[in-house]
């Protein structure tokens, strides 16, 4: 489709436009993000710190599940955004560029200017090492949101002390955060390549 001119706006420019205004969401979404990650530390060592107080307080554990789902779950869906934005420039926004723009499918070189166009967003998943590092990331993630809690939760079972309720309520929290654990593991993007587009 040809760039178009409507009241002096062409197609190409709304399309610039549309990819900045995503290009700032996908930016604030990873400041959100990245920021749970201190969040979840300080609120691990507050509660920590908490239980530590004495044997009475140790039920005190049965905070940290509750708070490390919480952040965890909004770290995962803002997470899955961010990659959905990047996924949607390079297979909507760089096609539409491209189709309507003078330099694209008319021009011989065309497919060299289709490579052109934010190309960043397919280049930066061609490095090497990135597989590795995503295995890493997803280390750390279930560290961080799945595997203190399931810590905080197997001290609390040792300490023998735990009333019905509160081990049903240990056993729930369990569960949950094994149900975390795994939409983590899902969303985790360890492909390679042009398989799935994720900014980071």
């Amino acid at each position: 489709m040809p760039d178009t001119d409507h009241e002096g706006v062409t197609v190409s420019q709304l399309l610039l436009v549309e990819y900045t205004q995503v290009k700032d969401e996908q930016k604030a979404r990873i400041g959100f993000r990245d920021n749970l990650l201190y969040a979840t530390l300080a609120a691990m060592a507050a509660v920590i710190a908490a239980a530590l107080q004495g044997p009475v307080r140790v039920g005190l554990l049965l905070l940290l599940p509750p708070v490390c789902l919480v952040l965890g779950w909004t770290y995962l869906v803002n997470d899955q955004k961010i990659s959905a934005i990047g996924r949607y420039v390079s297979t909507e926004l760089t096609p539409r560029l491209v189709a309507a723009t003078p330099l694209g499918p008319q021009a011989p070189g065309g497919s060299v200017f289709r490579g052109t166009v934010f190309g960043w967003e397919v280049a930066h998943r061609s490095d090497r090492r990135r597989r590795s590092r995503k295995w890493f990331q997803l280390f750390v993630d279930l560290l961080t949101f799945c595997g203190a809690s399931l810590a905080a939760l197997t001290v609390f079972w040792a300490t023998g002390r735990a009333s019905a309720t509160l081990l049903t309520v240990s056993l729930v929290e369990c569960a949950a955060v094994v149900a975390l654990a795994t939409q983590i593991a899902v969303y985790a993007d360890l492909s390679t390549g042009a398989q799935r587009h994720r900014s980071e």
